[in-house]
């Protein structure tokens, strides 16, 4: 996998510190452009970052959950949400670069826990709906459009950059889907997180499961055939890329995915 990336070589201030040496005086005179695009990046979405960090909690079984009750009852924070988003409704997203990715990824997040949010409590975001789900009817106004989480799934994100890894950056509000992660998705570091968030989902049962008679996977690898090689055998080979060693052993020696399965069940930090 490989997005476009907007970074060139590492600015020298970010050296220094990564080297533990004192950051130098920024002035006009001594920050680069590429400083001043990563800076201005991580502010954009730092206060979605706030918000993840409050209420995103990691868990002993691999799962991130959200405290929706908690987040629920802080007028301030529903409203810094709020205007989290709307900062986007007018914001130009429309190149292909991981700095758009990375925002447009950000706001199906946001989007997704605002309405939740509003729904709250319930068992599932599908809660109310009899065959699929809420993410057509979810609108927001964002890139200069009024476009729904469906569209930003399957018009943007999907169309545009066209990678496998587009759904270990989306989350769903499920038990079953790839984590939330506790921090906003930034260019600067695109490719490595969303290698890490699909190593993460593949190496859990809920990715895959190994068993006697063969693989179950997440209905994810079924519903998105087409994006991970468009056969059964092409989405072995993905979960074999980013299994653990001993993991991508036991797929190999029974290779036959023989069920998927999904758990829509809220991604709620009150889940038993």
């Amino acid at each position: 996998m490989k997005l476009p990336s907007l970074m060139g070589s590492a600015p020298i201030c970010l050296l220094a510190l990564a080297m533990g040496c004192a950051p130098l005086a920024m002035s006009a005179q001594t920050t680069s452009p590429a400083t001043e695009e990563t800076v201005m990046a991580k502010a954009e979405h730092a206060e979605w970052t706030r918000l993840l960090a409050k209420y995103v909690k990691a868990s002993e079984d691999g799962i991130t959950r959200v405290d929706y009750a908690a987040f629920a009852a802080s007028a301030s924070d529903r409203a810094a949400l709020d205007a989290y988003i709307a900062g986007f409704s007018d914001a130009d997203l429309s190149a292909r670069t991981d700095a758009n990715f990375a925002t447009w990824a950000n706001i199906y997040n946001a989007v997704t826990v605002r309405y939740i949010l509003e729904k709250y409590p319930l068992k599932s975001i599908r809660d109310g709906y009899l065959i699929s789900g809420p993410w057509k009817d979810i609108k927001v106004r964002a890139g200069r459009q009024e476009v729904s989480l469906d569209g930003i799934e399957h018009k943007i994100l999907r169309k545009v950059w066209g990678t496998p890894e587009v759904h270990y950056a989306i989350n769903c509000a499920s038990y079953s889907c790839p984590n939330l992660p506790r921090q906003a998705w930034e260019a600067a570091t695109l490719e490595a997180d969303l290698e890490a968030a699909a190593r993460d989902y593949v190496n859990h049962p809920r990715g895959v499961t190994v068993t006697s008679k063969g693989l179950t996977v997440s209905s994810i690898y079924d519903w998105f055939q087409a994006d991970f090689g468009g056969s059964k055998a092409a989405v072995v080979d993905h979960l074999v890329k980013y299994a653990s060693p001993s993991l991508a052993d036991d797929i190999r020696a029974n290779p036959k995915i023989v069920r998927d399965s999904y758990d829509w069940s809220l991604n709620d930090v009150q889940k038993p």
